[in-house]
């Protein structure tokens, strides 16, 4: 079994910053890609890209977070980070975390959600 566990949302005024966390735990052979989606609150169940990196540290952003936010990795604790600065209300939404990772065991690699955590951007 393996699961992602976040940490680190909440509630930020415009303009301010907060910073998630996601730790995947289990029987892990490796992981590849590691990042972060997020689904804004009206919008039809569809999450949206916010930022990945892979284990040779190569990373993508969607262009509305590009320059604001910045995804970090630390391999050796399977941890992902999600910096997010300059805090804007469209950027409420609940974060999913998200890794492509080979089991112990298995051949492939497959995806895996965390359970997402909120984060509000309010004055």
């Amino acid at each position: 079994q393996v699961q992602l566990v976040e940490s680190g949302g909440g509630l930020v005024q415009p303009g301010g910053s907060l910073r998630l966390s996601c730790a995947a735990s289990g029987s892990i052979f490796s992981i590849n890609t590691m990042g972060w989606f997020r689904q804004a609150p009206g919008k039809r169940a569809q999450r949206e890209l916010v930022a990945t990196t892979t284990s040779g540290g190569s990373t993508n952003y969607a262009g509305s977070v590009k320059g604001r936010f910045t995804v970090s990795r630390d391999n050796a604790k399977n941890t992902v980070y999600l910096q997010m600065s300059s805090l804007k209300a469209e950027d409420t939404a609940v974060y999913y975390c998200y890794a492509y990772i080979r089991r112990v065991g298995a051949l492939q690699h497959v995806d895996v959600w965390g359970q997402g955590t909120q984060v509000t951007v309010s004055s």
